[in-house]
């Protein structure tokens, strides 16, 4: 058996409570002047230098999170390593689609990581 590496991905989400989803989106687009991707009433993406930062308003929350991404070239090998390291999955927190090759995990600190596949 192959062991998984894991490299970062190309994506940063930030978790944000409804009451401060527009002001935390004007911030990036009209203080910091990032260029806006996509926009709707539930989240907001901007380039972030090679990065794409996600906005992602949450009525769950009282205060932000920080949500990371990790590639890996075999995301079943991947699980069994984070398995066998005691790494818990944390699948429960947000829905993937199920024809998605990806999973959730959370660090020692608690901060959310997706783990999939490398994908355009």
């Amino acid at each position: 058996m192959t062991e998984a590496g894991f490299t970062g991905g190309d994506n940063l989400a930030m978790k944000m409570p409804s009451h401060l989803y527009e002001a935390c989106v004007a911030f990036y687009r009209d203080t910091i002047g990032l260029t806006l991707l996509e926009s709707d009433e539930t989240h907001t993406s901007f380039h972030f230098g090679a990065l794409k930062l996600w906005i992602d308003k949450r009525d769950d929350l009282s205060q932000a999170e920080i949500w990371l991404e990790l590639f890996t070239d075999d995301t079943k090998t991947a699980a069994l390593r984070l398995d066998q390291a005691g790494v818990q999955r944390r699948d429960e927190i947000e829905p993937l689609p199920e024809c998605f090759d990806g999973f959730w995990i959370a660090n020692p600190a608690g901060i959310i990581h997706l783990v999939t596949t490398e994908h355009d």
